[in-house]
């Protein structure tokens, strides 16, 4: 079962390993046939290289047994939830076992009373919130691809969305974990309270991992009461440095918004056929802007709120004023990266992240780029943490677009950094980001980065070959 030029399943390795993973998982749930092997080569990178065996995991016992198995038998391994990440984190590049834990389901346990849900890794990230709000909570993390992702795959990335502006991302709203190291060892870290002092704090160090430092087998989320009262608005721009001026405004209000949303003119046009929303034509940009809270408290907030959105390059304000209208203002929004994959299927999409008052300089920098290369770029994202969307259009049947690509992507880094930002936001990093990510981390920060990863794995056999560049390229 090796595969030329990247270090697998050994033949000699292979009888012996897969007789055992057998044993302990059940035959039915190990899939050698390269058929069954090829679908889990992927994810939504669109990058592919097949592993030499895929096994689905159904408890905890099952994943430390099949890691274990790993670790003896030198085989690297890539742990699994619904293959939506967008850097290339779940693609097995060396081959090796995908361990799927898309089985694991449960939620364990709820408890309204300690605003806590324990709940297995492949649980989707739609039925936390299901679950949650059945007992009038939710849990914070809201990804596009929330109807089809795992909590799982949303702890690897620390995941976010719109309302972590206000609600936080993944990392803050977890409390604690149960994993496996890449010896084989189950870890408990975190606590069941929402304040702990006691040791290092693994539990954050893991979520954002990408699976390089130890798999979850199960995570207690914290969870938030439904808001009472939602308000949805739409702010038109002339420009982009308009649009900026207004967040910082927003952002200053004793209010903070529940989501706050930017799409730049490009995107604007892009989407107009996607969505039941009215657009305006001509926009420099868009903000959408969500606030939550007591019913009693709205009015005053819409109020406030508006009094932000408006100045200079204002071009018009409108807020929602039922379910439906608020419901089409987010249909645009979440259709728009399908809609840019249905145009540009080979698009670069990056999720960088610059200082909320920097944003316009982004968004100049990023038409220059666009000039210079003769590559389109849309952006979007959420502009209230200054995570922007960059998308590059490029298309692989133009000779010209597909040299320039890459040094384009290259300069668009280079821009962010210059501008003191950072290089993901909530994609992570992966396979797509991994030769660049000693641009934003000096060397002394990233050497003690890969000797944690030695101690939590010594062997490498975690997800081998993600965040980190390979040796001789930092």
């Amino acid at each position: 079962m090796s595969v030329a030029n990247r270090t697998s399943v050994t033949p000699e390795a292979s009888g012996p390993f897969i007789e055992r993973l057998r044993a302990a998982l059940g035959a039915e749930n190990v899939l050698t046939d390269a058929a069954d092997r090829w679908v889990y080569g992927q994810d939504n990178s669109r990058r592919h290289v097949s592993p030499d065996c895929v096994a689905y995991a159904t408890t905890r016992a099952q994943v430390q047994t099949a890691v274990r198995l790993c670790h003896q038998y030198d085989v690297p391994v890539v742990a699994r939830g619904r293959g939506t990440g967008t850097s290339g984190g779940a693609v097995p590049l060396r081959g090796g076992l995908v361990l799927s834990l898309e089985r694991m389901q449960g939620i364990v346990a709820i408890d309204p009373a300690n605003r806590a849900m324990r709940v297995e890794p492949g649980v989707l990230n739609q039925t936390v919130q299901d679950e949650a709000g059945a007992h009038g909570f939710f849990w914070p993390p809201d990804p596009t691809s929330s109807a089809y992702c795992t909590v799982g795959g949303n702890i690897a990335l620390n995941a976010a969305g719109p309302r972590a502006l206000k609600y936080g991302a993944t990392r803050e709203n977890v409390l604690g974990l149960v994993a496996v190291t890449g010896a084989g060892d189950e870890i408990h870290t975190g606590s069941y309270t929402t304040k702990g002092v006691v040791g290092y704090d693994l539990t954050r160090l893991i979520i954002g991992s990408e699976g390089t430092l130890a798999i979850v087998t199960e995570a207690t989320l914290k969870l938030t009461p439904l808001p009472e009262s939602r308000r949805t608005l739409q702010a038109v721009y002339a420009d982009v440095r308009a649009a900026a001026a207004a967040v910082a405004r927003l952002m200053a209000q004793p209010v903070t918004p529940y989501a706050l949303e930017f799409m730049d003119a490009a995107a604007i046009e892009m989407i107009r056929n996607y969505s039941q929303a009215e657009l305006p034509r001509g926009a420099g940009a868009l903000l959408m802007i969500e606030i939550d809270g007591p019913e009693a408290a709205m009015e005053a907030a819409v109020t406030g709120i508006s009094a932000a959105a408006r100045g200079e390059g204002l071009l018009s304000l409108a807020a929602a004023t039922t379910r439906e209208e608020a419901a089409a203002l987010w249909a645009t929004r979440k259709a728009l990266s399908p809609a840019l994959r249905n145009i540009a299927p080979n698009k670069l999409n990056e999720d960088v992240v610059v200082p909320v008052s920097r944003v316009p300089e982004l968004i100049d920098g990023l038409e220059k780029l666009a000039r210079e290369y003769g590559i389109p770029i849309v952006n979007f994202g959420h502009a209230g943490n200054g995570n922007i969307h960059v998308n590059l259009l490029y298309d692989t049947q133009d000779p010209q677009q597909e040299r320039n690509a890459l040094p384009c992507l290259s300069r668009v880094f280079d821009l962010v950094l210059q501008l003191g930002g950072t290089l993901s936001g909530e994609h992570g990093i992966g396979v797509a980001k991994r030769d660049y990510i000693n641009r934003a981390i000096d060397p002394a920060t990233l050497a003690l980065m890969r000797a944690i990863k030695r101690q939590f794995d010594p062997k490498g056999i975690l997800n081998p070959d993600k965040i980190f560049p390979p040796p001789g390229n930092g």
